[in-house]
């Protein structure tokens, strides 16, 4: 299993915002990223508790404590709150880290209403919901930032019980290409990744051990990919050495069709 690389100072003097930060996800992962390459990082979550605990933990990881602020992305009010509370804390915002995403397992067949909008709500309306939001700062401010959203590979591939997550997903990465040519002229750039499997501990608990399984048999290198290298490559996204690149969705997979 390889290792972290070190910090290389990508993000100095970046003001960062992550959104499901708490936990053992990719969004706790970036906020450490993000806080190793030299960014103030303002971590948020809907999960008081756990956003706290992870602050901490990444405190004592980085040496370095996140801001915080709760936020539930599919509330507006509590989307304003999160971009006021960066300008309070951190100035503004240079980089918005969408994580936020709700996922399942259903037939079509067997789906309900209430389960399709509660992940197409979350997923796809929030990852919405703030990047206007920090579109709209952005460009009063006239900051020339970036925004990295969290896609997925299954936004292309097909795969039996996914239909709602597959479908917010693939919205995620046409918003990403849309909003990014209606940014491009105010200096922002709108990326997004498409991780393949990036294993953690809220993954194993909520999904079918022998999907998991072979979705990391699957791939290349014969495992699930770490947290930290899909942030790896949203942090490459949110800095200035993909400048020229916006509108693009890139792949964080090893496993090829």
């Amino acid at each position: 299993m390889p290792s972290p690389p070190p910090g290389r100072g990508l993000l100095t003097g970046k003001r960062v915002v992550v959104t499901a930060a708490a936990g053992t996800g990719i969004g706790s992962a970036v906020a450490e990223r993000c806080l190793l390459e030299g960014a103030r990082v303002l971590i948020s979550d809907i999960h008081e508790r756990r956003l706290a605990e992870t602050a901490d933990r990444l405190a004592e990881a980085t040496g370095s404590r996140p801001d915080t602020a709760v936020c539930n992305v599919t509330v507006e009010d509590d989307v304003q709150a999160l971009v006021a509370a960066a300008v309070t804390s951190m100035g503004g915002i240079d980089v918005m880290m969408n994580n936020a995403g709700l996922g399942g397992q259903v037939k079509l067949v067997d789906m309900t209403d209430e389960e399709w909008s509660a992940v197409l709500t979350v997923t796809l309306e929030g990852t919405m919901r703030c990047t206007r939001a920090v579109m709209r700062h952005m460009i009063d401010q006239g900051i020339t930032g970036a925004i990295v959203n969290n896609a997925s590979v299954i936004g292309w591939r097909a795969q039996a019980e996914q239909c709602h997550y597959a479908a917010a997903k693939a919205g995620v990465m046409a918003l990403t290409r849309c909003s990014a040519i209606e940014a491009a002229e105010h200096g922002i750039n709108i990326n997004a990744v498409a991780p393949s499997i990036a294993m953690h501990a809220f993954l194993e608990k909520v999904s079918d051990p022998a999907l998991l399984d072979s979705l990391a048999a699957g791939e290349a290198f014969g495992r699930a990919a770490e947290p930290w290298e899909i942030a790896n490559v949203m942090v490459f996204l949110a800095s200035d050495l993909a400048g020229y690149m916006t509108g693009e969705i890139v792949s964080v997979s090893s496993q090829h069709p």
